[in-house]
């Protein structure tokens, strides 16, 4: 898997803290500074997300609202 393709997380009609934990399931499969593209609609994730791949060492690439849906792109941390 390079790490230029983004994978997608369908986070869409979950509650807190689903996205989150799908987002630490699929973060948790992927290799050293690839993309990862969680598409949810619940609004708390976009604080949620950004925290908890903060204290683990991931960064937010980009986020954005996409009509009623939030887009959080995120790149895993660098291997240590």
């Amino acid at each position: 898997m390079s790490t230029s393709d983004e994978i997608i997380v369908d986070a869409r009609r979950l509650l807190c803290p689903l996205p989150v934990i799908r987002t630490q399931d699929a973060v948790a499969k992927l290799p050293p500074e690839q993309l990862l593209k969680v598409i949810c609609t619940d609004p708390g994730a976009l604080q949620d997300i950004p925290a908890w791949a903060r204290i683990h060492g991931h960064s937010v690439v980009h986020t954005e609202t996409v009509e009623r849906e939030y887009h959080i792109t995120l790149r895993t941390a660098a291997k240590a």
